[in-house]
C-alpha cells in the first residue's frame, strides 16, 4: 500500500470540517475578543507612560507562559467560578472546550495588537499632529480622522501576528474539550497514528499562512490606499469563515457525548462506545484527548455523558483515599461514593483490567534477578525510570515509592507510547507501564509483580453523567459490554492499533473487538 493511498488519508479528510470548523471557530472568537480589550486598552494607555509599560509589561509575561499550561489553567478557573454562579444566582455556565479555549487564546492574542497600536500612534509625525490641533481639530478628531488612518497599517501587522500566534496555539486546546485541528495531532501521536499528525499539522499551518496572506493584502491596501486591495482581503477572509463555519454549524446537535482521555485504549474505547449507542439508533459524538480531572469534572456538568474510567484512578485521584480495599469491596465502595457525592452512575464493569505496572526487559529482568518490585528495589539506584506525563506526580507513585523505598538514578517523562521503545531500546531501564497494553509483548517486556499491594485494582468500568444517569436506552445500548472484554482482547486491541497501518485505526479496531467480543 502506497503512502498516499493510505485509507487513513481518507478518514483524515472525512473529519476535516468538523475540526476545521470548530478550529475555525474558537479562533475567531479569541481574535475578536483579543482585539475588544487590547485595542481600546492602547488607545487609553498611549500617552501614559506608567500604564502603557505595565499594560505591555503584562502582556510580554501572558507570552512567556506555555500555551497548554495558560489553557489548562482557565479551566478549573472557570469551573470554580460556574459553581459559584450556579450557587449565587441560580445560573451555571459550561467551564469545558470554547470557554476557557477563548478566554486563553484571547490573552494570547494581545501583546502584538496592544504594541503594534502604540507604536503606530506614537510614530506619527508630530508636525501631522500639530497641523491637526492648527486647523481646530479635537483630540477625538484627531484620533478618529489622523492617527488611527496613519497608523492602520502597523496596527494591521499586528494583527496578522495575532492571528498566526492564535491558529497555532488552537491546536493545544483539544486537552481540555475544544474540538480543533489539534485533534488529529493529538490522536496521531497517542495511536501513532502518523497521517494524522502530518495532516494535523499541515492544515493548521495552510489555515495560518491564507490568513496571514489575506491579512497581508489588507494591510498593503491601507499602505497604498488602494480599496480594491482592501476590499479583496475582507471577501477572502469572509469567504473563508463562511466556507469552514457553515458545515460545522449545520450538524445537529449530538444526543450523547463520548469522552475519552489521552492514551490509545481510550481512544479504541471511545470508538466502540459511539458505536454501540449509533447501533441502538442514538446519536453520538465523541470528546476525544481530555486530561484526567478534566473529563472528570466534564462528567460532574454533563459537558460529557458517558466514558471509561479506571477503578483505582478514581478511588486514589478523585477521592484521595490511602487505604486499598480488595476489588469487589472498592467497586462496590467507589459506586456508592461516585452516586452519592455526584450523582454519577457506574453502570458497570467492562471486564479487564488496565493497572499501573513496572515494567522491564524480560531478558534484563531475567539477568539481574528481578521478578517483583521488592526486587527491583535494591537495584534501582542505579537504573532510570520513565513515566507517562502525570505519572509522577500521581498518589500511586507516592505510595510505590514508600511501600519499596525505591530510589531511581534518573526519572524522565515521556508519550506513553515512546515509554516501551524507550525501555526496550536501553533508553530507560525500567517504565511505568499499563498491564492491559499489548506493547508489552510485541517488545518483550515483564510487568514486575507487587507483593505490598502497593498499587490499586484498575478495573475499567463505565461512568454516566449525572443527567444521564437514569437514561434507560443509554443503559440498555451499553450493557451488552459489560463484562465481555478480557485482558487479552483489550492487549490484542491496542497492538492492533500501534500497528501503523491503515486498518490501525481507533474505529477500525473497536470494531474489530466488538466482533470478537459478541461472539
Amino acid at each position: 500500500m502506497s503512502f498516499l493511498s493510505d485509507p487513513r488519508w481518507s478518514d483524515a479528510l472525512t473529519r476535516l470540517p468538523d475540526y476545521l470548523g470548530s478550529h475555525v471557530r474558537v479562533s475567531l472568537a479569541a481574535i475578536a475578543l483579543g482585539l475588544a480589550v487590547s485595542f481600546p486598552l492602547a488607545l487609553m494607555v498611549r500617552r501614559r507612560s506608567v500604564l502603557r509599560d505595565l499594560a505591555l509589561g503584562i502582556a510580554s509575561v501572558v507570552q512567556t507562559v506555555p500555551g497548554l499550561a495558560l489553557l489548562a489553567l482557565f479551566y478549573p478557573l472557570l469551573l470554580a467560578l460556574a459553581g459559584l454562579s450556579l450557587q449565587w444566582f441560580g445560573y451555571g455556565f459550561s467551564a469545558f472546550g470554547f470557554l476557557p479555549s477563548v478566554l486563553a487564546l484571547a490573552l494570547y492574542s494581545m501583546l502584538p495588537v496592544l504594541r503594534n497600536t502604540i507604536t503606530g500612534l506614537q510614530g506619527i509625525d508630530p508636525a501631522i499632529l500639530e497641523a491637526a490641533e492648527g486647523v481646530g481639530m479635537t483630540p477625538q478628531q484627531s484620533l478618529m480622522m489622523v492617527e488611527l488612518p496613519l497608523a492602520l497599517p502597523v496596527i494591521m501587522a499586528g494583527i496578522r501576528t495575532a492571528a498566526v500566534w492564535v491558529i497555532g496555539t488552537a491546536t493545544l486546546s483539544t486537552p481540555i474539550g475544544q474540538t480543533s485541528l489539534g485533534n488529529y495531532i493529538f490522536a496521531g501521536l497517542q495511536t501513532q497514528n502518523w497521517v494524522f499528525v502530518l495532516f494535523g499539522c499541515a492544515a493548521a499551518a495552510a489555515l495560518a499562512l491564507i490568513v496571514d496572506q489575506l491579512l497581508a493584502l489588507i494591510e498593503n491596501g491601507l499602505r497604498l490606499r488602494s480599496r480594491a486591495r482592501i476590499a479583496l482581503g475582507c471577501l477572502g477572509l469572509i469567504a473563508l469563515v463562511a466556507a469552514t463555519l457553515t458545515p460545522s454549524m449545520a450538524r445537529t446537535k449530538t444526543a450523547y457525548v463520548v469522552g475519552a482521555k489521552t492514551f490509545t485504549e481510550q481512544y479504541i474505547l471511545s470508538s466502540l462506545i459511539a458505536q454501540r449507542l449509533q447501533a441502538a439508533g442514538l446519536t453520538a459524538s465523541r470528546r476525544e484527548g481530555l486530561g484526567s480531572n478534566v473529563i472528570f469534572e466534564a462528567l460532574v456538568s454533563g459537558d460529557i455523558d458517558v466514558y471509561v474510567d479506571y477503578s483505582g484512578t478514581l478511588w486514589v485521584n478523585q477521592f484521595k483515599h490511602t487505604g486499598i480495599a480488595p476489588r469487589k469491596e472498592l467497586l462496590n465502595a467507589l459506586a456508592a461514593e461516585l452516586k452519592d457525592k455526584y450523582g454519577i452512575a457506574l453502570l458497570g464493569e467492562l471486564g479487564f483490567e488496565n493497572a499501573y505496572a513496572l515494567v522491564m526487559p524480560r531478558k534484563k529482568a531475567g539477568e539481574l534477578g528481578i521478578r517483583t518490585i521488592a526486587d527491583l528495589a535494591p537495584r534501582a539506584s542505579a537504573l532510570s525510570i520513565a513515566g507517562d506525563y502525570e505519572f509522577f506526580s500521581r498518589p500511586e507513585w507516592a505510595s510505590i515509592k514508600q511501600a519499596y523505598n525505591l530510589s531511581f538514578r534518573l526519572q524522565r517523562q515521556m508519550q506513553a507510547d515512546f515509554m516501551y521503545a524507550a525501555v526496550a531500546s536501553g533508553e530507560a531501564d525500567v517504565i511505568a507501564g499499563y498491564t492491559s497494553d499489548g506493547l508489552i509483548a510485541k517488545y518483550d517486556l515483564v510487568t514486575l509483580g507487587d507483593p505490598k499491594s502497593a498499587i490499586p485494582p484498575y478495573d475499567a468500568v463505565v461512568l454516566i453523567s449525572p443527567k444521564r444517569a437514569n437514561d434507560t436506552r443509554l443503559r440498555d445500548a451499553l450493557q451488552p459490554l459489560l463484562g465481555k472484554i478480557s485482558i487479552e482482547a483489550m492487549r490484542e486491541a491496542n497492538l492492533r492499533a500501534a500497528g501503523g497501518n491503515g486498518d490501525s485505526s481507533p474505529d477500525s479496531v473497536a470494531r474489530w473487538l466488538w466482533d470478537r467480543v459478541s461472539r
